[in-house]
């Protein structure tokens, strides 16, 4: 569907010679003379490379509609990662790529928002937090409270991250997935 470039923001989704874009910033520029336009600073889903364009404001553009939606982590294959709709239990293929940084936190039957394109995932959604078991750090020292020194730890599902001197080995904390850092411990 053709838009105006004036009318995308921050997060659509385009599709410019058969790639898909996603918009990061947009910036409509009004000079004291001549046409104003519209500046577009996009990533290239495909590949991540950012690419800047300017478009006179009443200049279309093909606008992509994104489905998002749940879905449920099956397994890890050669082929990639395969998830399933709940509602239709039709299954789809996600490459290492889209799944980038997200892979360590794949677990079995787990419930995640996924973004397709014509039924081919391009992006995925994780939830905010997540609880995993610590499996090494150093001891911790008794008496020691919480300071601002933290030491290094491994999780359960293979990332690094930081963690209190008093969290010791076994220990199940919360972790903020998009960054890998420690929440708190787990109450449970």
């Amino acid at each position: 569907m053709k838009v105006a470039a004036s009318s995308l923001r921050k997060g659509a989704v385009v599709d410019m010679d058969g790639r898909l874009y996603v918009v990061l910033t947009v910036d409509n520029i009004h000079p004291g003379k001549g046409t104003p336009v519209t500046q577009l600073n996009m990533r290239r889903i495909s590949d991540g490379v950012k690419v800047s364009e300017r478009y006179r404001t009443t200049e279309q553009v093909e606008r992509a509609f994104v489905d998002q939606r749940d879905h449920t982590f099956l397994y890890q294959d050669g082929e990639g990662f395969h998830f399933m709709n709940p509602e239709s239990y039709d299954q789809v293929v996600a490459t290492a790529d889209v799944i980038g940084d997200a892979a360590p936190y794949l677990q079995e039957n787990m419930t995640v928002q996924l973004s397709t394109h014509n039924d081919v995932p391009i992006a995925i959604e994780l939830p905010r937090t997540m609880i995993l078991e610590v499996v090494d750090t150093e001891p911790s020292v008794k008496g020691q409270t919480a300071s601002s020194s933290y030491k290094p730890a491994l999780l359960s599902n293979g990332v690094k991250t930081t963690v209190p001197p008093y969290i010791a080995v076994g220990v199940r904390v919360v972790i903020l997935t998009e960054d890998n850092s420690y929440q708190e411990r787990a109450k449970d």
